[in-house]
């Protein structure tokens, strides 16, 4: 067993170098000759080896959370970005093409996500102890990718450049009625209503947690009237609307259901509406979702890709307006909130247990490493029923932000002044 670990690490080692100790106390180093090792990886049990040289896309995971597998140098990130940046643009250290067809043709036969099973997706992930957001998000508590706008700036400004950038986008005008889709904690919506001056925002998620932090936010900045929160599925929302957005939520919907979302949010926008989806999404061939991932952080999440989603917005009759890809944004994010959360690890070790930091700690690392080095990045589509609803030009988004900047300083001088 012992070889083939070697051989699979030889395999997966192509830029760097790593040292792995086996449980028999055996060393070998793969990767580039001549280096030291930057990682150490050290293997508690035989049964363990077997179970990496086995189903390596699952198990390492596994392992790292369990204490079966221990980095003896560097840390899990370490190891993650050793294994991945050999492999710049690609989806997956040890899976081959074939196996990635026939998991997503599995995934096409399988995976669906009808009302009840999507609720138990979401509950499983945003409804933990809200405490444990509180431990790496910003302020405001925005689960998805910042918006970076220069280099050194802070997880709590990128993210409020997220949320201006998005409205800038969405175009939204005083009495506007704008529907979120999946609104998380609320945070846009606050944004949209607040600052935008948006006539009425409803957002809707799936997660209790969210739904009832959400409601209390906006009870507590005076926008209840304005902002109405729901307890629903988006295929239950009726009426129409002027602006739709859509963040972070669409990874859930599964490739099955790509035609049931446009055809509702088709159904949603009204004739002259603007619709801004971000979502993050592959710069490569379709492909399943890593195993380890969709078991014990997202299931039923699916990473869309271009190819998969523009054929469903065809046939329900959207129009593709613009197109951004935010590249290393979200590696830059999820660094972040790595650092956040080792800094703080502690406590939630208190609120939880270790094997479920060491879940978040591996969980965090590969996604920051995924989008660094290899296909991962986020996609924002602006979508509408006709041609003519966006300007010509991009340059009403760089107007729009410099105008929001300054609606977020009078807003904050009116807070400041409400609570002084």
């Amino acid at each position: 067993m012992e070889l083939l670990l070697r051989r699979l690490c030889d395999i997966a080692v192509r830029n760097g170098s790593l040292e792995v100790v086996t449980a028999s106390g055996n060393r070998f180093v793969s990767g580039s000759g001549g280096s030291a090792p930057e990682v150490t990886m050290r293997f508690t049990d035989k049964a363990a080896e077997r179970a990496l040289v086995l189903y390596p896309e699952m198990k390492l995971g596994e392992l790292f959370m369990d204490g079966r597998l221990v980095l003896d140098r560097g840390s899990i990130y370490d190891l993650l970005a050793l294994l991945m940046r050999g492999r710049p643009g690609g989806r997956g250290v040890y899976g081959t093409r074939l196996v990635r067809k026939l998991r997503r043709a599995v995934l096409a036969l399988f995976a669906r996500n009808g009302e009840r099973r999507a609720r138990a997706n979401v509950s499983h992930h945003y409804d933990l102890d809200h405490r444990l957001y509180d431990l790496f998000l910003d302020a405001d508590r925005q689960y998805s990718c910042a918006y970076f706008e220069r280099p050194g700036q802070s997880l709590d400004e990128a993210q409020l450049a997220k949320k201006r950038h998005i409205t800038a986008k969405l175009l939204v005008e005083p009495g506007h009625e704008v529907l979120d889709i999946g609104c998380g904690w609320g945070g846009l919506a606050l944004y949209l209503a607040g600052v935008a001056g948006a006539g009425r925002v409803t957002g809707v998620t799936l997660s209790t947690e969210q739904y009832e932090m959400a409601r209390e936010r906006a009870a507590k900045r005076g926008l209840s009237s304005r902002i109405d929160i729901a307890l629903k599925d988006y295929r239950r929302v009726e009426g129409t609307f002027d602006r739709i957005v859509s963040v972070g939520m669409f990874e859930h919907v599964g490739p099955a259901h790509y035609g049931e979302f446009f055809d509702t949010t088709a159904r949603l926008l009204r004739e002259d509406g603007v619709m801004l989806l971000h979502t993050i999404g592959s710069t490569s061939e379709p492909g399943p979702t890593n195993p380890w991932i969709t078991r014990y952080i997202f299931p039923g999440g699916h990473i869309p890709t271009l190819s998969e989603m523009i054929p469903a917005i065809e046939r329900a009759g959207l129009r593709l307006a613009d197109v951004e890809v935010l590249r290393l944004h979200y590696a830059e994010t999820l660094k972040a909130w790595r650092e956040r959360f080792l800094a703080r690890r502690e406590e939630a070790a208190r609120l939880l247990d270790e094997r479920f930091c060491r879940m978040w700690e591996f969980y965090l690392a590969s996604c920051e490493a995924a989008f660094r080095y290899e296909d991962l990045v986020v996609f924002q589509l602006q979508l509408g029923r006709r041609n003519d609803v966006v300007p010509l030009t991009r340059a009403y988004v760089g107007e729009r932000e410099r105008m929001l900047r300054g609606l977020e300083a009078g807003t904050a001088r009116e807070a400041a002044r409400r609570t002084g």
